[in-house]
């Protein structure tokens, strides 16, 4: 894992995000990264190649269903070697992102799948 070379505001947004999916044990997909932040793909994918580059994330092709109707999304995941370095720099540059943030999940949608299946909770 090497440092990286310059760390901006939109880079800390996908931190947070990639952060947030890791205590979760959760993947992200770009496009979710992007809804997120609120920033535009070219910033997003920006930000998550240099953060690949620099040894920080992995990204890998997701495994689409047989009949999915949809390209292959690449998902995303925070090293565990990253992590204290990602959590000090929140804690140096946004202190309150470390605070109690609201849980979400990207790819957990077990519940919507037992639903449609007619299942029950």
């Amino acid at each position: 894992m090497t440092g990286l070379q310059r760390i901006t505001q939109p880079t800390l947004d996908v931190l947070e995000v990639l952060l947030r999916a890791y205590e979760q044990d959760e993947k992200v997909h770009g496009w979710a990264i992007m809804k997120q932040v609120k920033r535009s793909g070219p910033t997003v994918y920006n930000v998550l190649d240099r953060l690949e580059d620099a040894g920080w994330i992995t990204g890998e092709w997701e495994q689409p269903e047989p009949d999915a109707n949809r390209p292959r999304r690449r998902l995303y995941k925070l090293h565990g070697t990253a992590v204290p370095a990602v959590r000090a720099l929140l804690a140096e540059r946004r202190p309150a992102a470390l605070r109690a943030r609201p849980a979400f999940g990207f790819l957990r949608l077990n519940w919507l799948r037992v639903a449609l299946a007619g299942g029950s909770w």
